[in-house]
């Protein structure tokens, strides 16, 4: 094959395959019926991963112009001639349509590379499978007397959970709260989706994180929100800054992620984090604290929640066990107000009748346990160990060509390339060289940085997967 795609376009490279296939078929040089190239022998022609013929293969057949059958291999679809006058649907136009919008191009490719298990993992924000607490499961459900209903459980959770979940929240991070206050969600995620959904409708004006989580997050601009952003720097966000957006839009919720940020891993200042709370009271806006790494606090204790510091009641409070125990067990929760945990807890009985018994029986069970606060201690260690391990990584191989702050929590880890780099290049590269990460782009408007998540790698590929980012990094800045 002649044609090759442009890795210097800032078009993606499925994207450019997926043009040229089209183009073919419509000029008639790929007639219908006619049978296509193999994802591995097309992949091997381009000098591209599989993974990328996979993908532009998929959007292709949704949009109706290939079929593929085992045994037969990928077709244009016959359905195309002239004289025929049946047409498979053009899903195109349906998965274009729908009311919650896609994860941005970036986002996919890097949630679909990142199941490769030939890259060493620097992207995906959770822990890696070595600290999951696997064995002290296995011994609890070994062990364990499960004596609950099968049937559907109270949407708002089991109240046990509920209650365990209240005490845990006293303990580790001085917040008050009753089984009554608290509504278990699929994750933290669920718990954004169910407050968004719920709680503001089209043209109201937020204001969030830059760079952020949730800057990546469709579910803003699916229900018609006004995103306002709120820049992050080595203290947090400035309550001042806060204070000029509302007066100039109207702020009908605030979301923070306070305590080591994702992905800039800082923390907001104690006195920063009163006076937005003063201002938050003062004109009556709601705050969504998400925290999920307070808990992994390396060498001090953290800063305050904002919960904890909140005595007007405007704070609601977002927790998970997925950054901490199990990213499968699908175990997080809102705290807030009785009438606001009431509407949550009706929408998500409308979405899933309530969450599964046996992973709030484990979860309590986890909690209640000894091997909680052994765990939490042991994860404490180790991710401080591979930090440490990236930190030296980054002085090593990169040099003066990257600024970066050392986080003291999270997972995550934020760095500024001093070389001017088309960050998804970079990506590209990179995943040639056989490592993922994020590219700034994707978490928010600042150029040139790159997110490391220090938690998903094992810690003896650490080093292994900083130094294919810099050759990667090496051989893009020297074309450039």
């Amino acid at each position: 094959m002649e044609w090759k795609p442009d890795r210097l376009h800032d078009k993606p490279i499925y994207k450019q395959i997926v043009e040229y296939i089209e183009y073919r078929i419509f000029n008639g040089e790929y007639p219908p019926g006619s049978l296509l190239p193999s994802e591995r022998i097309l992949a091997k022609e381009l000098n591209v991963n599989r993974s990328t013929v996979v993908t532009a293969y998929e959007e292709l057949r949704a949009s109706g112009l290939i079929i593929s059958k085992q045994g037969s291999g990928t077709r244009v679809s016959p359905f195309l001639a002239e004289n025929s006058k049946e047409r498979v649907p053009n899903w195109n136009r349906y998965v274009v349509g729908g009311s919650l919008l896609p994860n941005i191009p970036l986002i996919r490719r890097i949630l679909k590379e990142a199941l490769n298990k030939d890259l060493i993992d620097l992207a995906t924000g959770e822990l890696s499978p070595d600290l999951f607490p696997q064995a002290q499961f296995q011994q609890i459900i070994k062990t364990g007397n499960f004596n609950f209903h099968l049937g559907y459980e109270n949407p708002q959770g089991n109240f046990q959970l509920r209650e365990t979940i209240a005490n845990h929240v006293k303990k580790y991070k001085n917040i008050d709260a009753t089984a009554s206050s608290i509504l278990i969600t699929s994750g933290a995620q669920q718990a954004l989706h169910l407050i968004v959904q719920c709680l503001l409708k089209p043209g109201d004006s937020i204001a969030i994180e830059d760079p952020s989580y949730c800057y990546s997050l469709p579910i803003f601009k699916s229900v018609g929100l006004k995103v306002h952003l709120l820049p992050v720097d080595q203290n947090g966000v400035n309550p001042d800054d806060l204070l000029t957006l509302h007066k100039k839009h109207r702020l009908r919720m605030i979301f923070l992620n306070p305590t080591f940020q994702n992905p800039t891993g800082v923390s907001l200042h104690p006195e920063r984090r009163k006076k937005i709370l003063d201002i938050a009271a003062k004109y009556g806006i709601p705050i969504i604290e998400d925290d999920p790494y307070t808990l992994t606090a390396f060498e001090q204790e953290p800063f305050p929640t904002l919960k904890s510091m909140d005595p007007y009641g405007i704070v609601l409070y977002i927790s998970s066990l997925s950054k901490i125990v199990s990213s499968g067990l699908r175990i997080g929760w809102i705290t807030g107000p009785q009438r606001v945990i009431n509407r949550l807890s009706d929408a998500k009985q409308q979405i899933d009748f309530g969450h599964s018994i046996f992973s709030q029986w484990i979860a309590n069970e986890f909690l209640t346990s000894p091997y909680f606060h052994e765990h939490i201690n042991q994860l404490v260690l180790e991710l401080k160990k591979r930090r440490d391990a990236m930190v030296s990584s980054i002085k090593n191989y990169l040099h003066d060509h990257v600024e970066f702050f050392i986080p003291k929590g999270g997972i995550h880890m934020w760095c500024k390339m001093k070389t001017p780099i088309h960050e998804e290049k970079l990506l590209e590269t990179a995943l040639n060289y056989g490592v993922i990460f994020v590219p700034g782009s994707a978490l928010g408007t600042k150029k040139g940085y790159v997110r490391f998540t220090f938690g998903r790698a094992y810690e003896d590929t650490i080093e292994e997967a900083i130094f294919k980012f810099s050759e990667a990094f090496y051989n893009l800045a020297n074309k450039t």
